[in-house]
């Protein structure tokens, strides 16, 4: 498995193979339409994301001392943008996750070329995703 950083890396090189920002976006949905099938029985209140115009539901759970994440959402970027976020974090330990600053995600401009709306709706995962981390080291 790749290191965090490494993976992080990976992405940022990734979204640089594109010159504009709708291919970019064309990326995200690609990335969405990867993600594992969430379970519609997961689909709860108490896995929905706090902050997200679209409906985004998370969950992990801890194996072997590591963090593993499973996610939906029922709009096509944001999925990807929560794809994005699974991939680089599960199999992560809650030390690596609560302790990164996420800063990729400025690298690669995903923050700034997002509506206001869905730029709080990654704020609000980011926060979920470490908080959820940061419990597991308490």
């Amino acid at each position: 498995m790749k290191t965090l950083e490494e993976a992080k890396q990976e992405i940022t090189d990734e979204f640089g193979l594109f010159d504009d920002w709708l291919d970019r976006y064309e990326y995200l949905i690609s990335l969405g339409k990867n993600l594992e099938p969430y379970p519609e029985s997961a689909k709860t209140d108490d896995k929905l994301i706090k902050g997200c115009q679209s409906r985004v539901w998370l969950d992990w759970k801890v194996e072997d001392g590591k963090m593993y994440f499973s996610a939906d959402s029922d709009a096509i970027i944001t999925k990807g943008i929560i794809s994005l976020l699974v991939s680089v974090y599960s199999g992560r330990t809650p030390a690596e996750i609560a302790g990164d600053d996420f800063a990729f995600l400025d690298e690669i401009g995903l923050r700034e070329n997002l509506s206001p709306t869905r730029s709080n709706g990654l704020v609000s995962m980011i926060s979920t995703i470490r908080t959820a981390a940061s419990r597991q080291l308490s």
